[in-house]
């Protein structure tokens, strides 16, 4: 093989190896999210898609990634911590959510 066909192979190489790491990072933040959305439905009684919205509207109105905003809802459901700006928003979204109907007995 050329010189010039082994540079491109390993530039081929390095940019598969980022864009592994950048697959396993995603995969990562996508699990995170969802178990933040699970925890705020079980929780607040709400359908997963309102707390998808609840997430949302937290990162939005604080200014902070929608992973990290799910990173501090999966740590405080299990430390009970959470930044005041984050509770403050998080309150005030779940506020505006219909709790889910009870199921039928």
């Amino acid at each position: 093989m050329s010189e010039s066909g082994e540079a491109a192979k390993e530039q081929e190489i390095s940019e598969l190896r980022t864009e592994v790491g950048q697959l396993k990072h995603a995969v990562r933040a996508h699990a995170t999210v969802d178990q933040a959305i699970g925890a705020l439905a079980a929780i607040s009684n709400i359908r997963p898609e309102q707390a998808w919205d609840v997430l949302t509207e937290v990162s939005q109105h604080t200014n902070i990634k929608l992973r990290l905003v799910a990173e501090q809802v999966v740590e405080w459901t299990c430390d009970g911590e959470l930044a005041e700006e984050v509770r403050r928003e998080l309150q005030r979204s779940l506020a505006r959510q219909e709790p889910c109907a009870a199921p039928p007995s």
